[in-house]
């Protein structure tokens, strides 16, 4: 879609619906848009993945949060966008969420999701990091440095030991559920022997013990976008905790703070700068040229007469908004430097102009 719909506009309902509400308003329309109900109807999954994204945001508060402040535009650098996934991948994602909605299938033939729970990821972890201005303005990928579980260089991950796989489990068949019935009802509960994982290891890898995973420090290269300021949330998909028996990593969380400038202050996607003027140079007028956090230069006229605090406003040269479609505004504020200290010549200089710098319609 070339302009993203609002996400409540998208499930249909207000701002403040509670969490509820939001769940069984994309209920609906997962129910009238599912693709089993529609197979060959492009239009039918566009509205699905177009709910389903909505729904991923406007159902976890943290991603609600973000939205409800930056938009689409924070979303969208968080990384919120179903428009490029398969489905096979949406409906092993929302597998729990859509055995409520169709009765313990997770939706039939896409990507074999159906019977089989898809294996269990890894954790998400999170970590801080601080930029510059200058990488604000430009955008910049840096290394953030993470302690935790990586995947086992000697297994990569699967746990088994090297020359062997994982094998199918034999007390499920590989579904990684067990169902047991008591009385008339069946119930389906995980596998005790492989852990729901469908696969069990006869041959552990000696370095992890057939964990797949071992506890080191890694670098991750994060690419931060051009606009993005502190208090914001990047996510780096599969970089977080490796999922158990080789399944899927946990993403990686990384929040920005920003680093404070010597000379620039930032307010949203403006840029502030104050700019020092000697009286003179207020009085006759001046040009002067400042130097960007991102090492462009701009040219600024200080015209005859600017009084003390004016602000020169230049659009379209601040802060690039994280849509990259425009920026914010550069301010210059005009600061008059008047001497506290003149010599004898300079201060018989001035006397002599006293009434012509007198103040207009002072009694």
């Amino acid at each position: 879609m070339s302009e993203k719909r609002d996400y409540y506009e998208v499930l249909g309902v207000s701002r403040d619906a509670s969490e509820d509400e939001v769940r069984k308003a994309y209920k609906k329309l997962a129910l009238a848009n599912h693709p089993d109900r529609n197979p060959d109807d492009s239009a039918a999954e566009m509205r699905f993945r177009e709910a389903t994204e909505a729904y991923s945001v406007l159902s976890d508060d943290e991603k609600r949060a973000q939205y409800d402040r930056f938009g689409h535009a924070g979303a969208g650098a968080a990384g919120f966008d179903f428009s490029n996934v398969g489905m096979g991948d949406i409906l092993g994602q929302f597998q729990d969420l859509f055995s409520d909605f169709f009765g313990g299938r997770g939706g039939g033939g896409f990507g074999g999701a159906g019977g089989r729970r898809a294996p269990q990821r890894g954790q998400d972890i999170r970590t801080d990091a601080v930029i510059d201005l200058s990488q604000s303005m430009s955008g910049t990928k840096k290394e953030v440095v993470v302690r935790g579980a990586a995947p086992c260089s000697d297994c990569d991950g699967s746990g088994a030991k090297a020359g062997s796989q994982p094998v199918v489990c034999q007390a499920c068949g590989g579904n990684g559920q067990v169902a047991t019935q008591r009385g008339f009802i069946m119930f389906s509960t995980t596998c005790g022997q492989c852990r729901g994982q469908g696969q069990v290891i006869k041959e552990p890898c000696e370095l992890c013990s057939g964990a797949g995973a071992i506890e080191k420090e890694r670098r991750v290269v994060v690419n931060f976008p051009a606009g993005i300021d502190s208090g914001q949330r990047l996510r780096v998909p599969g970089q977080g905790m490796p999922g158990p028996g080789g399944a899927p990593s946990g993403d990686l969380y990384v929040d920005v703070e920003l680093e404070a400038h010597e000379r620039f202050e930032r307010e949203g996607f403006d840029l502030i700068y104050r700019s020092k003027v000697s009286f003179l140079e207020a009085a006759l007028g001046t040009k002067t040229e400042i130097t960007l956090p991102n090492d462009q230069t701009e040219k600024i006229k200080i015209s005859a007469g600017t009084q003390p605090g004016t602000v020169i406003s230049l659009e379209g040269r601040g802060i690039p908004r994280l849509d990259r479609r425009s920026r914010g505004a550069l301010h210059i504020v005009v600061d008059v430097h008047v001497p506290t200290q003149l010599s004898r010549k300079a201060r018989k200089a001035l006397a002599g102009l006293e009434d012509e710098l007198a103040v207009p319609g002072r009694d």
